[in-house]
Formats: C-alpha cells, sequence, structure tokens
C-alpha cells in the first residue's frame, strides 16, 4: 500500500466518501488509488472553483465532509474564493492538495509554490506530510478538524512522493472531544432581557436555529415576549415555505436596514454576527444597530442553538400556544411582462415540497423572500461570503448529497459566467438541479454601488465596466454546449410553463430569464 492509497482508505474510513476532483500530474498516485479502492465517489469539476463550492453545497445538505481534490498551488489558488464563502458558512471541507516531490521542491519548477501560504486564509487546518508512512494520520486528522465544532475547513498537502512511496495502513479518525452545548448563564441573561421587554429586544438568528425545530422555538419566544426575530442579510441553509416560521432579514441596503434596526435596545445574537455594512460607504454607519442598543450572544457558531432556545423558551415558559398567527403573501399564476414581482410570484408557485434552493440572485431576488414564504416546504440556502460564482457550484454539491430532492439555482448572469463550467458536472453526473439565470445584461449590483459610493454620474467608459453585452451573452447555447437542455423566456407566462416543465422532468435544465 502506497501513501496514496493509505490515505483514501482512510478517508472512506473516515466518512469522507465523496471527492470532488479536479487533479494534475502530482495527484496521479491518488487517482490510482481512486481506482483501487471501493466506496469513493469521485466527481470530476472542470473549474477548481466548481470543485470547491461543490463540497460547500454537500457539506450544507448532507452535514458531514467531502473532499477536494486540487493541483498544486495554482489548483488550490483557483478554488479559494469559493473556499471563503464556504469557511463563511462554517462549511467542513477536506482538501487534498498535491505538491512536487519533496526532493523535487528546490529546483524551483514553474508550479512550485507557497501552498501552505495559500492555503492558511481559508483554512483553520493546514498541514504537508513529510513522508508516506505519516500520510494516513495526517488525513485522519484533516477528517477530525473538518468534523470538529464548529466545523472546519482543512487542507493536506500530498507531495508526490509521499503519495507513491510504501505506507503503513490506514488511520482511525479520533472520536469528537465533546458534543456541542451552550452557556446556560448567557440562557439567563437572554430571558432576563426578553421578559418584560417587549419589541425593544431583538433575536437575531443564524445557522442551526434556522432548522424548522429552532423557528418554531423562536416564533414561540415571539409570542411570548413580543421581542422581534430576524435573521442576518445572508445565510447557509433556511428552513422555509408553508408551516415554518417566517422571519425578516435585515436588509443589505443600509439605507433599509438603518429605520428597520433603528428602535431595538437589545440585540441577542443565536450563531449570528453583530449587524455590520457590507462595505463602508462615505458618510454611512458601518454599525447598523442604533446608538446605545447592546449586544448580547446567547450562542456562537458550533454551539447547540436548538438546545439554547429550547432551555429559553422554557425559561420563559414560551409554549406553542404562544404563537401568533402569521399572513403570507397570497400566490397566483403572474402573467404579463417580467418583473421583479412577477418572477417571485412564478417561483413561490412552482417550488416543489423539500426542494434546496441556491440563491445567488443579487438584484433580482432581494423582493423574493415575502412571496416565498407560503411556497411548499424548502431550504434555501445563501452566499455567506459575498465571493461570486458561489450557487451553480453549491447547486451540483447539494444535488450530490441530496439526489432524491430537486435543487433550484437562482444566479445573476454576471454572477453565472464565474463558474458556468458547473453544468457539465451536472450533466455528466445526471443532476436534478434547474439553473434559472436572470439575464438583464449588466452587473447590476455594481451600478447600485457606484451610486451607492457617491462615486457620481457614470460616463461611458464607467458603464462599460458594469454592463454585460456587445457581445450578449447566449445562455442557452452555453448550456448546450455542457449538455443541458435550455430554454429562454421573455414573459411571465412563458416562464410559468417552462419552470413547470423543467421541475417536472429529471436532470439538469436551464433557464434564461430575460428581464
Amino acid at each position: 500500500m502506497n501513501g496514496a492509497e493509505s490515505l483514501v482508505r482512510t478517508l472512506v474510513a473516515g466518512g469522507v466518501d465523496v471527492c470532488f476532483a479536479n487533479p494534475g500530474t502530482s495527484e496521479m498516485h491518488f487517482v490510482a488509488a481512486l481506482d483501487r479502492v471501493e466506496g469513493m465517489r469521485c466527481v470530476l469539476g472542470l473549474f477548481e472553483g466548481v470543485v470547491t463550492g461543490a463540497a460547500d453545497g454537500y457539506f450544507r445538505m448532507k452535514g458531514t465532509p467531502a473532499s477536494t481534490l486540487l493541483h498544486l498551488g495554482p489548483g488550490l489558488a483557483n478554488g479559494l474564493a469559493n473556499l471563503h464563502n464556504a469557511k463563511k458558512a462554517q462549511s467542513g471541507i477536506v482538501n487534498i492538495v498535491g505538491q512536487h516531490a519533496v526532493y523535487h521542491i528546490g529546483y524551483n519548477a514553474p508550479l512550485t509554490s507557497d501552498i501552505e501560504g495559500l492555503a492558511r486564509p481559508m483554512s483553520a487546518w493546514v498541514r504537508t506530510s513529510p513522508d508516506a508512512k505519516s500520510v494516513a494520520a495526517d488525513g485522519a486528522a484533516a477528517i477530525a478538524a473538518a468534523k470538529s465544532s464548529p466545523p472546519q475547513i482543512a487542507t493536506l498537502i500530498l507531495p508526490a512522493d509521499t503519495a507513491w512511496n510504501e505506507a503503513d495502513g490506514i488511520a482511525q479518525v479520533p472520536s469528537p472531544s465533546q458534543r456541542p452545548g451552550y452557556s446556560q448563564a448567557a440562557v439567563d441573561t437572554a430571558a432576563k432581557i426578553l421578559h418584560g421587554g417587549g419589541s425593544q429586544n431583538l433575536l437575531l438568528i443564524t445557522g442551526s436555529a434556522l432548522t424548522e425545530k429552532g423557528l418554531a422555538l423562536a416564533q414561540q419566544i415571539a409570542g411570548k415576549t413580543g421581542c422581534k426575530v430576524m435573521g442576518q442579510t445572508y445565510h447557509p441553509r433556511m428552513a422555509r415555505g408553508r408551516g415554518r416560521f417566517s422571519i425578516d432579514r435585515i436588509p443589505y441596503v443600509i439605507e433599509q436596514a438603518l429605520p428597520l434596526l433603528k428602535d431595538f435596545k437589545n440585540i441577542i445574537l443565536v450563531e449570528a454576527n453583530d449587524p455590520v455594512a457590507f462595505f463602508a460607504y462615505p458618510n454611512k454607519p458601518s454599525q447598523l444597530k442604533p446608538e446605545g442598543c447592546e449586544v448580547h450572544r446567547l450562542t456562537a457558531w458550533g454551539e447547540n442553538s436548538v438546545a439554547a432556545l429550547e432551555a429559553l423558551a422554557d425559561a420563559l415558559s414560551a409554549k406553542p400556544a404562544d404563537v401568533k398567527p402569521q399572513k403570507l403573501v397570497e400566490l397566483a399564476k403572474p402573467t404579463g411582462p417580467l418583473t421583479h414581482a412577477s418572477v417571485a410570484q412564478a417561483l413561490a408557485m412552482a417550488i416543489p415540497e423539500n426542494a434546496i434552493v441556491v440563491d445567488e440572485s443579487i438584484t433580482t431576488g432581494r423582493g423574493f423572500f415575502p412571496p416565498t414564504a407560503a411556497a411548499a416546504p424548502h431550504d434555501w440556502l445563501q452566499n455567506m461570503g459575498g465571493s461570486i460564482g458561489f450557487s451553480t457550484p453549491v447547486a451540483t454539491g447539494a444535488a450530490i448529497a441530496c439526489p432524491d430532492r430537486k435543487v433550484i439555482c437562482l444566479v445573476g448572469d454576471g454572477s453565472a459566467m464565474y463558474t458556468i463550467q458547473s453544468l457539465w458536472t451536472q450533466a455528466r453526473e445526471s443532476l436534478n438541479v434547474v439553473t434559472i439565470v436572470f439575464a438583464n445584461r449588466i452587473y447590476q449590483i455594481l451600478r447600485g454601488e457606484f451610486d451607492g459610493v457617491g462615486a457620481g454620474e457614470p460616463g461611458q467608459r464607467a458603464l462599460d465596466m458594469l454592463k454585460i453585452d456587445r457581445p450578449t451573452i447566449d445562455f442557452v447555447a452555453l448550456a448546450k454546449g455542457m449538455g443541458v437542455a435550455g430554454r429562454a423566456v421573455a414573459n411571465a407566462d412563458d416562464f410559468n410553463t417552462v419552470l413547470a416543465e423543467a421541475i417536472a422532468e429529471p436532470g439538469p435544465r436551464l433557464i434564461e430569464v430575460q428581464m
């Protein structure tokens, strides 16, 4: 058994049985080991950003890490943007990155680079295996790091000679040292604040609190105390749809966020971050909370937020009977032109039960939440890190994790072009993903930001940096070239029909929505 085989066997024994891969020369012994070892599903991505994003989506839905296989420093560098998003979402991933043979590194060959230096900003755990006999134990430690609480991105660098030289065998992954808990003192503090505080208190939640059970407990607490429950702007995964507590999110736009938060005296954080603006703007605040508002933490990432909310509900004597009914948007199939509102209604009508929605619609999708709260029960995944090109890879990984669920990917045309290669992987793996591209022919988010930062009126050269035209991108042709059937729609009636057909059919589909 060589080092590569010892690593693959350790991964499989440790519960890592999917490898999203884009290998090169240094990883060929690992590729050969994948042939010899049963139990590892190998999924090829044509760009490393697809590979790392798919691993993120897989973890969000499966709750256990997949591995990636990346080629040297440049391959890792190509995947870093979606590792940034995965890190912000607290996803667990085991990266396997090839390296030159130890004795070859000193010759400074063209692909030589500081791989550990590249890995550290996006990884909580980084190690280079020194020899073949260390590889299995290093792999086990990487799995343990990825499965820790909170989960982590672990990057194991595998020099080529440690992969091909003789190894001792597989290594056992150490058991977690303790189960996630919560602070009783934090619960007591939150209960004291919420008792009698009414609408001046905000319960700001994300992470594991956004499961169906966590939301139900938050709804009981709100019904009992009169506090407001909101989510931060973006979330790793959120249970939504009929029968689930629908909460507002803090708006992305500062001018919309400030009035929503201005009256709160206390904010209790459940895994959420202190509310801050995405960017700095001239003459606008960075912090979104009002002056004098106190912030208290109930749980941090990695703690058991559902158990903490349960304890908080008990301390407040909050029960299901305290829940106040919610008024949801009435749904109807839209007709006529395609607008943000008609697209939202069409989506809400079409989302099938137990679907997974991956949202990178940015501008078009800002109004999607109210109507889709009345859709069939589903999960909603968002971009926590803001690095563009998130949705199509995450949808790919989510579909691998949950093959029995329909995945709907919402993406703007600018964002789609970052990782459009995802469609090829979806076709090769026959994944149940419907990709909806909102083609408004402009980086609309950047046009708004240009105004938001007070940069003045854009001239022609500035506008050329913001528009996606000359030539117009044909997404249906791009999809066809990668083996995915596609249709373009220009009105709401056609969108209703084509969307229903795409959801009903197995395998990947693309819809270009010409706004």
